[in-house]
């Protein structure tokens, strides 16, 4: 690889998957108005963002590749974003027990030298298995939700709640890798 890849985002998770697919980068964190926009499906609000964290960092780079991330997760068509404190974790786990949810993240990619940019979405369906108000509880209490969006973190303790998955597990810590993967080829960068 050799071009500079610039990730916007100072989110451990996606970090620590960038290095486990063997990718060198440095981290910018972008901030960006994230607030959703009157009638923005999920779909093109985390792309919309993406796009945006990305142009943030842009101004900031001289040269490379930057990745810009916006995960999300929607029942029926309500945003679950990042809980307010623990009880607001615990009424996102009580809508979420025994139901099936979306996780969307929206990619950004741009080529700061000459400007192109392109983005995409990956959706990954979550059925939680049906819990207890002790068993919620109990989770909020590891604050292990109380910075992830939809308040679990599949990669850690969250696992525990998770029935089964259709699609990108990946997509569901935070970075579709098999996406990114076809995004960057797209910008001449092979991972393998």
């Amino acid at each position: 690889m050799d071009t500079a890849i610039i990730l916007a985002s100072n989110s451990p998770r996606r970090k620590e998957l960038l290095r486990q697919i063997g990718v060198a980068f440095t981290t910018q964190v972008a901030d960006v108005d994230e607030r959703i926009l009157a009638g923005e499906m999920p779909e093109t609000y985390t792309m919309r963002v993406a796009a945006n964290k990305a142009k943030a960092v842009k101004h900031l780079a001289t040269a490379g590749t930057i990745i810009a991330a916006d995960t999300v997760v929607v029942l029926d068509d309500m945003i679950l974003g990042k809980p307010a404190d623990g009880h607001d974790a615990e009424r996102m786990l009580t809508l979420l027990s025994g139901r099936m949810h979306r996780v969307i993240t929206g990619l950004a990619v741009i080529d700061v030298g000459t400007e192109n940019i392109q983005t995409d979405n990956a959706v990954t369906c979550v059925w939680f298995r049906t819990l207890t108000q002790n068993q919620i509880r109990s989770y909020v209490n590891t604050k292990e939700p109380l910075d992830k969006a939809g308040a679990y973190g599949i990669q850690g303790k969250g696992a525990l709640l998770v029935e089964r998955i259709d699609g990108c597990y990946f997509n569901v810590v935070g970075l579709p890798l098999s996406l990114l993967g076809k995004m960057l080829m797209n910008f001449g960068i092979k991972l393998y």
